[in-house]
């Protein structure tokens, strides 16, 4: 409760997006849509999404420079979406970090940056793939003026981190300059910034940024393949641009603050995607729920298994991040007194 003031916010989106959608949606339409919807794509979707998994497993380990083990790698991923999925606070991405530091030489530090250039880099190729199908969507007409705005956005944040991780020295140089008033800020902010910069070494490593990027696009493509296999078990006349758009106003969605695993926000993107295609909420938020499953299952499988391997459960790993988070603000208090 003492974080109550953090997770409200969301929840309160959550419970007011899932209220209303159910307004809308015909639930015996629904569990009809569910009943009848063609589970061999669905199938095929889940044996797909743990491809997924191992790719992403690739993804992150190019980014670590292959000095962790693909094993400890791929099940730090789906302790991850595992976290993710049922811990508040988005804690999956700070719980990777230091499930991983607990396997392997790498520290925590230098591990966060390259799940923060990862993510930089979804955002990238969401807005791509968003903006690549915004043309062809049924009453997408006026958005196309938002949507370059969004994506030249993204690109030249892109632009400033490839400059940064090509003039690290200057920029670290110049943050200890405009933050000299302030040491609490110049200690934590120059902390993170060098090991960010250190993350930032796979830019100006041409052959190691070509290889990031082969794996983050075959990533993007089989979500791709796997999102339209859902969308198709319900609505056999979908193609790849129901898929595409759907994928990217989800990935849109899990950014606005909600309850953990983007309940409410997800449903709520995957919905408005489809029924721009057609309008049928029902049958839209039976294919919500189905890929919310297939996000659960995979997170689940991959996620306990690593967990256990660990001798870790869910709760235990939540209360060693919150005693993690509540060391490092103790000590970077005690270093400021």
């Amino acid at each position: 409760m003492k974080d109550a003031k953090r997770w409200l916010p969301g929840v309160i989106i959550s419970l007011g997006l899932i209220a209303a959608i159910l307004y809308f949606v015909d639930l015996p339409k629904m569990v009809d849509a569910l009943r009848n919807a063609n589970y061999m794509y669905f199938g095929i979707a889940l044996v797909i999404g743990f491809l997924w998994m191992a790719v992403r497993t690739q993804v992150w380990r190019t980014l670590l420079q292959n000095r962790a083990s693909f094993s400890d790698v791929f099940w730090t991923v789906g302790e991850g979406y595992l976290l993710n999925n049922f811990l508040p606070f988005r804690l999956g991405e700070i719980g990777r970090a230091f499930l991983l530091s607990r396997k392997t030489s790498l520290t925590f530090m230098e591990i966060l940056p390259t799940i923060v250039i990862e993510r930089t880099m979804d955002l990238i190729y969401t807005a791509i793939i968003f903006l690549s199908v915004l043309p062809f969507v049924v009453g997408a007409e006026g958005s196309g003026r938002t949507a370059y705005l969004m994506g030249g956005l993204v690109l030249v944040g892109f632009a400033m981190m490839f400059i940064l991780a090509r003039n690290n020295k200057w920029a670290l140089d110049l943050f200890h300059k405009l933050t000299a008033r302030f040491p609490r800020l110049q200690k934590l902010g120059g902390s993170f910034l060098e090991s960010f910069f250190s993350g930032l070494s796979v830019l100006n490593d041409g052959w190691l940024f070509v290889k990031f990027l082969f794996w983050m696009t075959v990533n993007w493509g089989i979500a791709i393949v796997a999102y339209y296999l859902i969308i198709r078990a319900f609505f056999p006349q979908a193609n790849a641009i129901w898929a595409m758009f759907g994928l990217g106003m989800a990935a849109f969605g899990g950014a606005i603050p909600s309850a953990p695993g983007a309940l409410g926000t997800f449903e709520g993107a995957i919905v408005f995607a489809l029924t721009r295609f057609i309008p049928d909420e029902s049958t839209a938020f039976a294919a919500a729920l189905a890929m919310r499953l297939y996000n659960y299952i995979n997170s689940i499988v991959v996620g306990a298994i690593g967990l256990s391997r660990e001798g870790q459960t869910l709760s235990g790993v939540y209360q060693q991040l919150l005693n993690f988070r509540n060391k490092s603000t103790t000590g970077s208090e005690k270093a400021q007194s």
